[in-house]
């Protein structure tokens, strides 16, 4: 009981800090504000950061069924999910502390703190165990996280005056989506992930409405790349069917 106490504190405290950071906000300057402050390609439209009211909704289903399938599962998997649910919110606080005070390549040192202990609590749990109550607030969450490190990662490069070799941003950016759509896939197709794949056509189709008119280059693909995931959807699913007969 006191390991769910805990657990519930710290994402009761994490939500006010993600809270805190659009309406007070920190260094007085909001998360989407910081987003929008420079001229990147592979920005999401604002409405896309309600993600976090749906992550943390799934995130108390999460905890309430952790809680109560603790008896089932092993000394082992119990503590490993219950110190990595722990690190994981601590590290998305720290991120979100050091973004809006601009130490942008300690966040993305923390972010990548933040994907190694959301990973380990993601891979705790078996193919099986995609429900709701399992694993599938970890893989939107997990999902969530990645596609912000992606972000982060352009953003910083530009905030640097990163030359890009020569390529134009918007190609960059193309790239960048297109690395993410590969991760995105790999999931679907090894651990048949849907949730995890939803995240990431969120994130673009926010990309493609922010972009608009403005990079028709940048818009095109990634209402494209989404329309690939979807269509994955389908495609994966036979070849599952067809591979079990």
């Amino acid at each position: 009981m006191i390991r769910f106490i805990s657990m519930a504190l710290i994402l009761l405290v994490s939500l006010i800090v993600i809270c805190t950071a659009e309406i007070v906000p920190f260094n007085g300057i909001t998360t989407t504000e910081i987003m929008n402050r420079l001229p990147v390609l592979l920005t999401p439209a604002s409405y896309v950061f309600i993600i976090w009211i749906i992550i943390y909704i799934f995130l108390v289903i999460w905890l309430f069924g952790f809680w109560r399938n603790q008896r089932p599962q092993s000394g082992k998997v119990f503590n490993i999910r219950f110190s990595f649910f722990i690190i994981s919110l601590l590290f998305n606080m720290s991120f979100i502390l050091l973004w809006h005070y601009e130490f942008f390549m300690w966040a993305i040192i923390v972010m990548v703190g933040l994907l190694l202990t959301i990973s380990a609590l993601y891979f705790s749990y078996p193919k099986t165990e995609n429900l709701i109550s399992f694993r599938v607030p970890i893989s939107i969450l997990f999902g969530w996280s990645l596609f912000s490190f992606i972000i982060l990662i352009n953003y910083t490069l530009i905030f640097a005056e990163w030359s890009g070799f020569g390529i134009s941003q918007a190609l960059w950016a193309v790239i960048f989506l297109t690395l993410a759509t590969a991760i995105a896939l790999h999931f679907l197709y090894h651990y048949e992930d849907k949730a995890f794949n939803i995240v990431f056509m969120w994130g673009f189709i926010g990309i493609a409405v922010k972009n608009g008119f403005d990079s028709l280059f940048v818009t095109t693909a990634a209402l494209f790349l989404t329309a690939v995931i979807g269509a994955c959807f389908y495609l994966f699913k036979n070849k599952q069917v067809s591979a079990s007969k």
